[in-house]
């Protein structure tokens, strides 16, 4: 999967050159020209890297990097500030909000590749924790499904959360990563007290969850696991909403669901086989 990237530039001509280079480089690249734009586009969408202009219309750079470091889900995205102020105190400035890098205009575009390329490094060595939950993530994961292809005796129980972007849509992404929060810690009580603290919990992307623990309790977290979750959904609504779902199968409020599944050793060629026997057992259980 290419790495996102998400410039924020007013100026069409360099949004559009930057936007074209980066695409052509492999990258994913979304443009926003407005500071309110990219803090919406991050409510629903992680950037692996933000390059952001400093004078915007709406709202200046420093201000959207100051809300965006504000926010646990955001704090850790990189920040590249792009911007015409060469003055000391301006790049203090940004360094100090928490931005990992400054180029200022006109710049080499070979050298804001390198650039470019030297943060996103950095974030993906670093990025072994989930940035909301905290559990392991990405190479952390990565590393351990490719420590089980070549292990007997284990089975890994999988949950995925459905409905999250129409949930954040309604209730905000602060709502949504309490969502998070709260599903990662029932996953990880639950993977102890079965399989002991030990127990390897993890996710493989923003909603979908994992245990490995023995065959013999992977059924026992998964009846768990269901019956938790079934009592914690109704936290996650406002009261009155959560009573009008009860009330109609039918409703305009977004509906979370769960899906659930278990795999046990096989024959896996590579983590990413593992990973896609993990999607694919997945089914309905609330």
């Amino acid at each position: 999967m290419p790495q996102q990237i998400l410039i924020v530039e007013d100026e069409p001509n360099t949004a559009e050159m930057l936007a074209s280079y980066f695409q052509i480089q492999g990258y994913e690249v979304t443009v926003c020209g407005w500071g309110k734009e990219a803090l919406d586009f991050v409510q629903h969408t992680l950037p692996d890297l933000i390059i952001l202009d400093i004078r915007l219309p709406d709202i200046d750079g420093y201000e959207i990097c100051r809300r965006l470091r504000s926010h646990r889900r955001t704090s850790q995205v990189p920040i590249l500030f792009l911007t015409e102020k060469r003055e000391r105190i301006d790049r203090l400035a940004g360094l100090e909000l928490g931005a990992v890098d400054y180029v200022t205009k006109p710049f080499d575009i070979q050298e804001l590749r390198l650039r470019v390329r030297n943060v996103l490094r950095r974030a993906q060595m670093q990025s072994v924790m989930h940035p909301i939950t905290e559990l392991p993530f990405a190479s952390l994961v990565e590393d351990h499904l490719n420590q089980l292809l070549g292990e007997k005796g284990w089975a890994m129980t999988a949950l995925a959360i459905d409905g999250l972007e129409a949930f954040a849509d309604a209730y905000g992404f602060v709502a949504r990563d309490d969502v998070l929060r709260a599903v990662a810690l029932i996953v990880r009580h639950v993977a102890e007290e079965e399989g002991g603290k030990e127990t390897f919990v993890g996710q493989l992307d923003d909603a979908t969850f994992f245990a490995v623990t023995g065959p013999q309790e992977a059924g026992r977290i998964q009846e768990r696991l269901t019956t938790r979750l079934q009592e914690a959904l109704a936290l996650f609504y406002p009261r009155e909403d959560w009573e009008a779902m009860q009330k109609a199968k039918k409703t305009s409020i977004p509906r979370l669901s769960v899906r659930m599944g278990t795999l046990s050793a096989g024959s896996y060629p590579s983590a990413g086989k593992l990973r896609e026997s993990v999607y694919r057992s997945l089914r309905p259980v609330i």
